[in-house]
């Protein structure tokens, strides 16, 4: 599927760590790292140069919360923070994990974990309209008082209040020189986690730190593109994107092209809070200029690449046969 020593971008989800009905600890999570890296190794043993990257929404979640009930005693944390910190506590796990599994396996790769921020336009719509809920559930009177500081929130019947906040798209990668010049010297790079740092160009040409989070899938598009990668590999908790997906006649897309998967997202088969987002990034990455991208869960990945499973997006894609009626998984 990708040509031989491709540069590859491979995002893993937000359950690659928090399985569901698991409860999540920092040892869980390392666990649920090393089996993930069980899958990602198999791309390195190609001989595939690889970007990682990763979703954060739980952690940051949780980081959130610390801050919440440490007020006073310790120093705030603005969300720019947290998702720094968040970086630094995921990408370990997962350097860890797949320096272990390099080692098992008799591979000598380097792996390092980068701290990346993710630029995006100040003047973005999304600002204007904050959405994306983070952190902890609140009291009537813990929201009055994150507006009263100047923060949005939003309630939702039956279960309370949540701090809601922008989810700007990303126009570039800050560090994509660095993460070109440790790909050229056959370095594994965890970068990007969580969307990326989120910052915007001030008008003196300084970087800043913002209220934001970015959506983990776009963010991959665009690191994919400023690396100059062939691929980009999706890890989602579907072996596949399904057609119809949990409904009768439910079937694989075994390919898409990207005026397929356009028309496909129109048609709303693939929903803004599940397979939309990373619709909407693969078409992106291709139309600048990738060339593949895989979507399939890390536990079908070997058998995506032997053509097995998953869903593979080019850009013109090639007639999908009828499949069998298959059952979700999730």
């Amino acid at each position: 599927m990708f040509p031989a020593r491709s540069i590859l971008v491979v995002a893993l989800g937000g359950n690659a760590l928090v399985h569901a009905g698991e409860r999540p600890t920092a040892e869980s999570q390392a666990r649920n790292a090393t089996r993930a890296m069980h899958a990602v190794v198999e791309l390195v043993r190609r001989g595939h140069r690889i970007v990682l990257t990763h979703g954060n929404g739980f952690q940051v979640g949780s980081i959130l919360i610390r801050v919440q009930r440490s007020l006073g005693a310790a120093y705030a944390l603005p969300l720019h923070l947290c998702v720094a910190e968040s970086q630094g506590e995921i990408g370990l796990w997962i350097e860890q994990a797949l320096q272990n599994e390099l080692r098992r396996r008799g591979m000598r790769r380097a792996v390092v974990g980068l701290l990346t921020q993710v630029q995006v336009d100040a003047r973005d719509p999304a600002f204007a309209r904050p959405s994306k809920p983070v952190g902890p559930w609140l009291s009537a009177g813990a929201a009055r008082r994150l507006r009263r500081a100047g923060h949005t929130v939003a309630h939702e019947r039956g279960r309370g209040w949540r701090r809601v906040v922008a989810s700007p798209r990303p126009l570039a990668v800050d560090d994509s020189a660095v993460l070109r010049l440790l790909l050229r010297r056959g370095v594994i790079v965890i970068a990007a986690g969580g969307g990326g740092v989120p910052v915007v160009r001030t008008r003196s040409g300084d970087l800043r730190g913002v209220a934001a989070v970015i959506d983990k899938d776009f963010a991959a598009a665009v690191l994919a593109r400023d690396v100059g990668a062939t691929g980009l590999v999706i890890l989602t908790g579907e072996p596949c994107v399904y057609r119809d997906y949990r409904r009768s006649g439910q079937r694989r897309l075994a390919h898409l092209g990207v005026a397929e998967a356009r028309r496909l997202l129109g048609e709303g088969q693939f929903p803004p809070g599940s397979m939309g987002p990373k619709i909407e990034a693969a078409i992106g990455f291709l139309e600048h200029g990738g060339r593949h991208v895989l979507i399939t869960a890390a536990r079908t990945l070997a058998a995506a690449l032997a053509g097995r499973a998953g869903t593979v997006l080019t850009r013109a894609g090639r007639p999908t046969r009828r499949a069998p009626r298959a059952r979700s998984r999730a």
